[in-house]
Formats: C-alpha cells, structure tokens, sequence
C-alpha cells in the first residue's frame, strides 16, 4: 500500500547525507583586518577555534528503525486481557480489599538527565517513537478497538446455562382421604437442568437445546410412581424473517467494530505522521537556536572588541568620547541579544528532549538531545502539483481514515433500513419427554380382566385376580433416559409473529439520522479534501520559497560580509565612524539571522510537504501496516 523500502531508503539517503553547516560567523575574517593597527591601544580580534564535539556512545536497538509502527495484531491485546478461570481468584480478592486504587506512583530518581545523545534525524525520530508516552498512549487505541471487535464477535459465542435446585414441601393434610396415617403431605424435588442456545452468524436466528430433569418423591398414596424421574429434550429456534433478517446481517455489528478498528489504526497513523514533523521541526528548531546563538556571540565578542578599541583610542586622545558610547551601546544590545538567545537554545533543547521522552535515568527532564545533521541546502527536483496531489490522495492517513468512516456510515443507512421493516419471526420447537421410577400395584375403579401387579419384593396378587394395576413406567433414572429416545412421549410448535407500529415513526427517524450522518460525513470528507489539498499547494509553494530564499540570504550575507569589510578598511584610516561601522556589522547579523531561518526552514518545509502528503512515513523508513482487524474465532463461523 505504500512505496517499497528500496525507494524509501534511496531518499533517506539522499536527504540525510549531509555536509557540515557553513560557519555563521565569517564576518570575523573582514573584522580581523580591521584593527591590525589602530592608534598605540589597538587590539587584533583572536579568532576562535570551533570546540570539537563530543562523542557519544550508541544506545543500540533504541535507534533501531522500527518493523511495524501499528500494534494492532490480534494478540496485542494479550497483556491486557485475562485468563476466564485463573484471574478470577485474583479479582475476587480485590473486591474485598478496600484499600486497593489501582493508581500509578510516579517517582523520579533525579530532577534532570544530564547526560547527552549526538543523534541525526533520523536517530531521533526512531528514539521519540519508542519512547515518548504520549505516542504510546495514542497507540493503545487501535488495541481497545481489537477487543471491541472480539466483544461484537461474541454475540455468536454459545451461552451454557445450567440449574441445580432441591425443593421440599410439607403440608398439612386436609381431609382424611388425602394421606391415611399420616398429618401432612410432603413432597420433594430435584432438578438438574442444562441448556445451550446460539445465535447463528447467517441467519440471525436463535437455536436452542435445553435438557430437563425431575425426581419427585412423595409419601403419599396417591401416587402411582414413587420416586418418579422424567426427563426432557427441547429443541427451538427463533428464526427473524423481515426485520433483523437479511445476507450478513448478523455480523453487521462485527464490520461496524472492524470498520471502527480500522479507522482507529488510521488515526493513530496519521498521529504518528503529526509527531514525526513535530519532532522533526523541534530537531530543527534546536539547530536554529544554536546557530543563532553563535551569531548573536560572536556579534558580542564583535562589539567588546570594538569596545576596547575605542576607549584606548579615546585614552590617547585619537577618537572623540562619543565613539566608545556608542560601542558601549551596542556592546550592551548585543550582550541582550546573546541571553536570549541563549534562553531561546534552552527552550528548544528543552522541548526536543521531552518529546523523545529517551529517560533511562527515570528522571524528571529526560537525556538530552543533540543534533548531528546540519540542513541540506542543495538544490532538488521541484513536484508538480498533479505529482504531489497523487501522493496525497493515496497515502494521506487522515484522509484514508474518513474514507473508512464513510463506509461505517453506509452500513449504518443499511442496518437502519433494515429496521424499518416489520418483525416477522418463525418460531419452532420439539420436544420428547418420558417418565420411570418405583410402579406400585394401585388398587383401581376399573382394572384389567388378569392383572399381575409386581413391586420391588415380589408379586402380591395371584394372577388372575382383578383388584389392582400397575403403570408401565417401572425403572430406574437410566430406564426414563432409554425409553425417552423412543420418542413415545413427545410435543411440538410452530409460531408466525408479526408485529408492526402503525406510524413506525422511530425507525423512520432513525433512517433519516443515519442517511443525513453519512451525508455529513461525506461533506466534512470533500472539505478535508479541500484542506489536505491546501497544505500540499502551500507546502509546494513554501518549499519552492525557501529554495530561493535559501540562496538569496547566502548571496545577502556576502553582500553584507564586503560591506563590513570595507567600511571597516574606512574606519581604520577615520573616514568612516563608530556609528557607520556598528550599522554595517548589524546589517551582517540580520544576513546571518536569515541565512539561519532560511536554511532551516527549508528543513521544515520538506516535512511540512511530506506530512501533507502522507509520504513522512516513508521518507524515514518507517513501516506502517494497516492490519485486517477481521477475526473469526470458531462460532462466529456458523
């Protein structure tokens, strides 16, 4: 779905192969020439040497490119989920511990982190990905939408059910027919029930089977099985025929949880593309701060050096007073420049370090971040726009994700249109039932003509005899199961239901509802479009700006590096004043500053492109990958 590897690691390459930065403060070398001889207190400007920068040692797999920034495969929710039957003693005893809160200690082992990592680009975006919380937080998203799809799945998961119950009755007998010899009647129960039922994932319908089991055990005589069991097997379905009906109906929950989980992913996708510009403009941000704190230093040490100049020549009487006011002056401006310029280095180090959130020391300011790539300032193929508008219509993760939500819309209009149809429901069931237990010879109004009556101690009526009969039902709870499958004892059902509102007023609502959210989300799409393809023309146009500005400050600053040159051979032979030279070397800051901002926003403007492309991902070798969130656990399948 994106560009290869190969492709994206031939622009890395390309991008990231840089050179060093020029020196900002080239102005020294005409301000050396300036002062070689000036009156008996001249001084000479000593021109620094660049300290060497330190090296710092590899963190290893913390810089590792990432495999796949998209957590979302189905066993990402692991950590998360427990075990049905392990984790329940567990939670049983948290119920009863009324001190437990859950709630996290943050405790830090220092206030700041200050060992440093030299890092290019690159390097720091691999860094903040693995570790800043807030990224980490965003990516949990995806993960909550996996189980969202498993709890829609679950709709299609058979529910066991099962009673177990004794009962027992006694009450007192009311006429002397109803129990001789005893004062009460008592009766008592057992049940043991089971049940399982299923909603099938093709037809919506319900299937149920229930397995019904009875002992009763009564003292009275009345009674001709005591104990008696009787079993039963019920099978049923109810069976939707209009409303709630329909080809993949009932997994219309499950695509609108799948659809949900793509459109997380791609949210999270297009909040890593926000981050990578972010840290990126903050990685750039840092290398402008510190370029400007060069040039604001070495205009100090420009303007303290002029300062004593000056006063040695006003001490020998070759310059008038108002010479070394003015090089106070400006010594003093400069001075300011420099401490804000300094806080300015503060802040963006500051930010960067907090964004990549690399704190192996667990402290409250993380590791510092240092920049090793200096901006690349070469010249590049110009984008059409036709180009640029492509790339942004097939990987722009903001816009793919509106995409996917359209689609949830559509099956919502579906699922409300079903809705407005009336319930028409089929319901059947079959059951078969059967009974056994201790037949005791029962003396009858009406008897067979040769009755032979058996209890457990042998016959007690000589056959031939008529005076008592004897249920065919005499066994054991094995012998009710057996004679149960002959299917003897048996009942059926058959139920049409329909059921309709005269105005069916709320489906209809709810049909509009939904037509009118798909056409707003249609809308806001077309707008989001609109904008997207905003920010790819005013990147195009940015970039095309800071290409050309890129070269005009370079030409601007040396303009203003002869200038100051000149004006400084003036000063030395007094045709030119404190003022004038001050002027010109102010001029050369301005030109520095902006060669500065030039250099760096052309940096930005490529990652202000490429996000608004879609494309960042890619330039950085970072590999997205949109996972089907589909899952088809065993009894979603039928």
């Amino acid at each position: 779905m994106r560009r290869s590897k190969d492709q994206a690691n031939s622009h890395a390459i390309g991008f990231y192969n840089f050179g060093s930065m020029r020196p900002r403060c080239r102005f020294l070398l005409a301000a050396a020439t300036i002062f070689l001889v000036a009156g008996a207190g001249g001084s000479v400007f000593a021109q620094t040497q660049p300290a060497t920068s330190q090296s710092f040692p590899s963190i290893g797999e913390q810089i590792s490119p990432p495999d796949v920034v998209a957590p979302v495969k189905p066993q990402a929710g692991a950590p998360y989920e427990s075990s049905p039957i392990l984790s329940l003693p567990k939670m049983f005893a948290r119920q009863w511990q009324p001190s437990y809160v859950g709630l996290p200690h943050d405790e830090f082992r220092s206030a700041e982190d200050n060992q440093s990592l030299k890092l290019s680009l690159k390097e720091t975006i691999y860094l903040a990905l693995k570790n800043n919380p807030g990224l980490a937080a965003v990516a949990l998203d995806p993960v909550a939408s996996t189980e969202s799809v498993k709890a829609a799945n679950a709709v299609f998961d058979p529910q066991v059910s099962s009673q177990i119950d004794v009962q027992k009755q006694a009450t007192p007998v009311s006429s002397p027919f109803q129990n001789p010899g005893s004062v009460a009647i008592v009766q008592k129960m057992y049940d043991w029930n089971f049940g399982l039922s299923k909603v099938l994932s093709s037809t919506n319908g319900t299937l149920g089977v229930t397995f019904n089991n009875n002992r009763e055990l009564t003292n009275t005589s009345f009674s001709p099985v005591n104990p008696v069991y009787t079993p039963e097997i019920v099978m049923s379905l109810s069976q939707p025929l209009l409303q709630n009906f329909g080809w993949q109906f009932a997994t219309i929950q499950v695509r609108l949880a799948e659809s949900a989980q793509r459109t997380a992913q791609w949210n999270y996708s297009s909040s890593i593309n926000d981050f990578v510009q972010r840290i990126g403009n903050d990685y750039w941000g840092v290398v402008m701060a510190e370029e400007n704190l060069k040039v604001q230093q070495e205009a100090l040490k420009f303007n303290l050096d002029l300062v004593r100049v000056n006063r040695a020549n006003v001490n020998h009487g070759m310059m008038a007073p108002v010479n070394l006011t003015e090089a106070l002056s400006a010594a003093a401006t400069a001075r300011a420049n420099v401490q804000a310029a300094q806080a300015g280095v503060d802040v963006a180090e500051t930010t960067i370090r907090q964004d990549v959130g690399f704190n192996p020391g667990n402290a409250l300011l993380a590791q510092v971040i240092e920049p090793a790539d200096a901006p690349n300032t070469g010249q590049e193929a110009a984008e059409t726009d036709d180009a640029a508008f492509k790339q942004m219509l097939n990987y722009s993760p903001a816009l793919a994700g509106m995409r996917e939500s359209i689609r949830a819309a559509v099956i919502q209009v579906k699922y409300a249109e079903n809705q407005m149809l009336p319930q028409l429901n089929l319901g059947t069931q079959f059951g078969i039932t059967s009974e056994a237990g201790n037949s005791k010879c029962t003396a009858t109004i009406s008897v067979p003509t040769y009755a032979n009556c058996f209890d457990p101690s042998g016959p007690t009526v000589p056959p031939g005899h008529n005076n008592a009969a004897e249920l065919p039902f005499g066994g054991d709870y094995g012998t009710s199961l057996n004679s149960m499958f002959n299917f003897s004892f048996y009942d059926y059902a058959a139920v049409i239901g329909f059921s309709m509102p005269l105005d069916n007023s709320a489906p209809q609502a709810a049909l509009a509802q939904a037509r009118i959210s798909l056409n707003s989300t249609r809308l806001q799409y077309r707008q989001a479009l609109y904008q997207a393809a905003l920010q790819v023309k005013s990147a195009l146009a940015n970039l095309s700006a800071y290409v050309q500005q890129v070269e005009s400050t370079k030409e601007a600053t040396s303009y203003a590096e002869e200038s100051l040159h000149d004006v400084g051979v003036e000063f030395r032979i007094g045709t030119a004043t404190t003022n004038q030279l001050l002027q010109y070397q102010s001029n050369l800051v301005t030109a520095q500053g902006n060669e500065v901002q030039a250099d760096v926003g052309l940096e930005n403007a490529r990652l202000a492109l490429w996000h608004a492309e879609g494309t960042l991902l890619d330039r950085f070798n970072i590999n997205f990958e949109l996972h089907d969130p589909h899952q088809s656990p065993w009894y979603s399948r039928f």
